[in-house]
């Protein structure tokens, strides 16, 4: 089976009405990942999956609309424990930033959770899939780290919050997928780079690094479809989607 990737949310930083903030589920046959945990993002899960039945969740940092739904979703492992519908002896993994330090010891809950650092470098195998991560340009002096996802020979990139510094080159190149935020549209993008990219420079990433395929994502719920695909026409090397809460797309 190849790799299956459902949009929970993308918007920023806010959700929309009856939206949601980042999150998406990564499956195969014998795995189910989740990326990011935003606001509103668990409503959106249990459409899919019942959350005790994820193998792990990343993050890729710790602002708000990235991690917002983080506590629910311990809480409820933890009553789905006391159910029996989860063993207490298989805590859910939590792979997400060593630093701040405070931010990565509150994933650590009761019996439901326990947490794992990431770095740039580093590889973790959790199922059928490889996992490796790079740091992002992001702008506040936290870390924020980009993933890539392997299995049966196909490659997801998330990309998570990055502005234009990004090494991209060697992590990203060639990708099946390429996940890359559209934060601003050329009519608001700001003249200083602040750790994040505008839909126009996410389409152009995406091609000079001659992905297969593109997804627009953390996108302001206000924008127009439109106007956010007219901007992201400077990719020509394949598929480019934009992010809409239950997309499913295959790799």
């Amino acid at each position: 089976m190849n790799m299956h990737l459902t949009i929970l949310g993308f918007q920023s930083p806010y959700p929309g009405p009856s939206g949601a903030t980042p999150g998406y589920l990564i499956q195969t046959d014998t795995t189910n990942l989740l990326l990011d945990c935003g606001s509103g993002v668990l409503a959106q899960l249990t459409r899919y999956l019942p959350v005790y039945d994820l193998d792990a969740l990343l993050l890729s940092h710790y602002h708000h609309d990235h991690v917002a739904d983080v506590g629910v979703l311990q809480y409820g492992l933890m009553v789905h424990q006391l159910f029996g519908q989860r063993d207490k002896d298989r805590p859910l993994p939590i792979y997400a930033p060593a630093e701040p330090a405070e931010k990565a010891a509150e994933l650590v809950y009761r019996e439901a959770t326990r947490f794992y650092p990431i770095e740039e470098g580093s590889t973790r195998e959790i199922g059928d899939m490889r996992l490796s991560f790079l740091r992002t340009d992001h702008g506040d002096g936290d870390p924020c780290y980009a993933m890539k996802i392997e299995s049966q020979g196909k490659s997801i990139v998330y990309g998570a919050d990055s502005g234009p510094g990004t090494q991209w080159d060697g992590f990203a190149k060639g990708t099946d997928l390429f996940i890359c935020e559209g934060t601003y549209l050329e009519r608001n993008r700001p003249a200083t780079p602040n750790g994040h990219l505008s839909v126009k420079q996410a389409a152009e990433w995406a091609e000079k690094l001659q992905c297969r395929s593109l997804l627009i994502t953390h996108l302001f719920y206000q924008y127009e479809e439109e106007e956010v695909r007219r901007e992201a026409s400077v990719f020509k090397s394949g598929a480019c989607h934009i992010a809409k809460i239950g997309l499913r797309l295959e790799v």
